[in-house]
């Protein structure tokens, strides 16, 4: 049993501590000033990375603005600057040394002065932190310091102008006695006495050396000024020591009594005299560009029309001799050929009137062969006009490369080493592989023509992606591209020579070697593919063209199977429809498509066909040019005959590439280009093709 007497100490412990526990709770609120005991706790930086408010006084709330601190941790309150407080507080809690210093605390824009100590045991991980708001005398701090640089700036001021003579006066107004003294540079400067200027001056004596015309606005400025209290500023001319006249500025100050009494007007003179001058100057000077500028716009007009002619002109001499260039390049070498063939043609005539006909197939064979290069010359320049008909496909440029690498050794001969470096992992392109093959085999005769003696021919790819930067100076949009480069040891070619080296007929070969079409036609088919081509180039060290081609993404389409040789054919109930308005490439077709056994029908143009078309006729397929008159082309044809024949399986003819012929790039199922000229066997086995699936 517990006595009566230890019950009474019990409570009489009791009563004591919540008495204390009373007064430390009415001394803690008493504290204006803020008041906490912070707890470290393990964070997300690791042990004692943060700490919890355990106690706050009310004057946290007042000298912080947060309300219902205790319970909240540091990087609730302070995230981006809880590593800067952790740091100084943790410091006191590892030391056990109190600190003070100022701060800002930029959570919640106030600046606090702080003293902070370790609350023992130091086991406890406690600090505490008493704090108060000194932003207001902060700011004031701020503002008396920035006032006494302005003092000080403008001390310095008045002591440079000083200096520098453009002050050169200064005056103090006792207005209730009319007392006016200036120091000794004010009276020289109006042809006063000093010391009359020390002891004081009236206003009417001071204004006696202004000039008459100026006197009247000198006062009504003045009177103003004292009315109303505060600064002043006037210009006006007054009579100096030499007797002349001279503009200067009165900068002064109107200090009035707390009733509003006037009291003083001190100020400055300030010369203004060069000023003024410069001013009447400048106004001079506007006065004659706003002259200048009524007929300026007339005579830039004039000007820009003259110019702009001069330049139309230059570019239509440009384009001339461009024009003629290309004319003279293509009437040169298409008299060639045409000699070739109609001079074959006449002898082929003369031989079956004498019945000479063993000699014929020599004959032939000269005109075709005269055919086969005139077409070639047609496709090149095609090319480098890049409207010739493109076949483009996935292709692997390595594999292509790799397959072409035999061919150019042997064509480049032995003593010119052949190699070919080529990045793994290359990127597809869509491209017309065969003419990407001849692009290839031309540069190699170009590398091979420029190392007489021989030397080596390096064949790269790599995959390339060009930034907007890079782009720009390639002409192309940036993104990723696959380049293909033939580099040679040769001769080399002199700025002016790249510059021209993609121009038609351009080349530095002796008359009679070379068209000087190869480069052009690279550049046009590159250019039509979406590409570019880049000339890098050292005289003496040699050569090196890269093919920018896009990349592409689908996989490389199987090679195409061989044209399948002619094979003759039994008649067959299908029908063929031939549209072409030019008569003897009509007739060459139809004979072509009777030859194979087949019922030929024929139109010189687009309505035409389309009588054929929409009557019962059975045809089997449509063979049309893509360039026909009347109001339709090969496409509108072709479209209107699916409309009426879904199935119906249809040939372009064209000699070059038409926009109409292609649906976004690509034929749609069931159709065939054949490119003019065209080998009549390709075409026979085309048609064949065609009606037998």
């Amino acid at each position: 049993m517990v006595s009566d007497s230890a019950m009474g100490d019990a409570r009489s412990v009791a009563e004591a501590l919540e008495r204390s526990q009373a007064r430390y709770h009415a001394l803690f609120e008493a504290i204006d000033d803020g008041f906490c005991i912070i707890e470290f706790i393990d964070g997300p930086h690791g042990p004692s990375s943060d700490y919890v408010h355990i106690e706050a006084n009310t004057g946290y709330h007042r000298h912080t603005g947060i309300v219902d601190i205790v319970g909240k941790r540091l990087r609730e309150i302070a995230p981006t600057e809880a590593d800067a407080w952790v740091d100084l507080y943790g410091t006191v809690l590892r030391t056990g040394q109190p600190i003070r210093f100022e701060r800002q605390f930029v959570e919640v824009d106030r600046h606090i002065e702080v003293a902070a100590a370790r609350v023992e045991p130091a086991g406890l991980r406690q600090v505490s932190v008493l704090f108060r708001d000194i932003t207001e005398r902060k700011r004031a701090e701020a503002a008396l310091r920035e006032s006494e640089a302005i003092a000080r700036e403008n001390v310095q001021r008045v002591r440079l102008a000083l200096a520098a003579g453009a002050i050169i006066g200064t005056w103090f107004w006792d207005l209730p006695t009319d007392r006016f003294t200036v120091d000794e540079a004010f009276a020289r400067s109006f042809g006063l006495d000093p010391a009359h200027g020390r002891e004081g001056l009236s206003l009417a004596q001071v204004v006696e050396t202004v000039h008459p015309d100026d006197r009247e606005g000198l006062a009504r400025a003045i009177n103003e000024a004292i009315a109303r209290g505060g600064a002043y500023a006037h210009q006006y001319r007054t009579r100096r020591a030499d007797g002349n006249y001279y503009w200067l500025e009165a900068n002064g100050r109107v200090d009035r009594a707390p009733d509003g009494t006037p009291l003083s007007f001190p100020g400055v003179l300030l010369d203004v005299e060069e000023r003024r001058a410069a001013e009447a100057e400048r106004r001079r000077v506007t006065e004659m560009l706003r002259e200048l500028n009524e007929t300026l716009e007339q005579r830039v007009a004039s000007q820009t029309a003259e110019l702009m002619a001069a330049e139309e002109a230059l570019r239509q001499s440009q384009k001339m001799e461009a024009v003629g260039q290309l004319t003279g390049g293509l009437a040169h070498d298409f008299n060639n050929l045409l000699a070739g063939i109609s001079g074959s043609l006449d002898l082929m005539q003369s031989r079956l009137a004498q019945g000479r006909y063993g000699e014929l197939d020599r004959y032939i064979n000269g005109a075709q062969g005269a055919a086969r290069r005139a077409a070639a010359l047609t496709h090149r320049l095609l090319a480098f006009s890049r409207r010739q008909t493109l076949d483009p496909k996935p292709t692997d440029v390595n594999r292509l490369v790799a397959e072409m690498e035999d061919l150019i050794q042997r064509t480049v001969g032995p003593q010119i080493a052949v190699e070919a470096h080529m990045q793994e992992d290359l990127w597809s392109t869509l491209v017309d592989p065969n003419q990407l093959e001849n692009a290839l085999l031309n540069l190699s005769i170009n590398a091979r023509d420029a190392m007489p003696d021989g030397g080596r021919i390096v064949i790269s790819t790599a995959n390339r992606t060009l930034d907007a930067r890079a782009a720009k100076d390639l002409d192309l949009p940036a993104g990723e591209y696959v380049a293909m480069c033939v580099s040679d040891t040769g001769t080399g070619m002199t700025p002016d020579v790249i510059a021209k080296a993609f121009d038609p007929f351009f080349t530095t070969k002796p008359i009679g070697v070379g068209t000087g079409l190869g480069l052009s036609m690279i550049y046009g088919f590159v250019r039509q593919s979406g590409g570019h081509v880049e000339i890098t180039s050292e005289v003496g060290r040699g050569t090196q063209i890269c093919i920018y081609l896009p990349r592409g993404l689908a996989a490389e389409a199987p090679a195409p199977a061989p044209e399948p040789l002619p094979v003759s054919t039994k008649p067959q109930d299908k029908t063929v429809l031939v549209v072409d308005d030019e008569m003897l490439v009509r007739m060459l077709v139809v004979d072509a498509v009777e030859d194979l056994g087949l019922t030929a029908l024929e139109a010189g143009d687009g309505p035409q066909a389309m009588k054929l078309l929409r009557s019962d006729v059975r045809i089997d397929l449509l063979v049309t040019d893509v360039g026909l008159p009347n109001g339709m082309n090969g496409r509108q044809v072709a479209d209107a005959a699916r409309e009426l024949r879904p199935d119906l399986k249809i040939i372009f003819v064209t000699g070059y590439a038409e926009n109409a012929v292609l649906s976004h790039g690509h034929l749609d199922a069931n159709m065939q280009i054949v490119t003019k000229p065209f080998d009549m066997a390709v075409l026979s086995n085309r048609i064949q093709g065609m009606v037998g699936d």
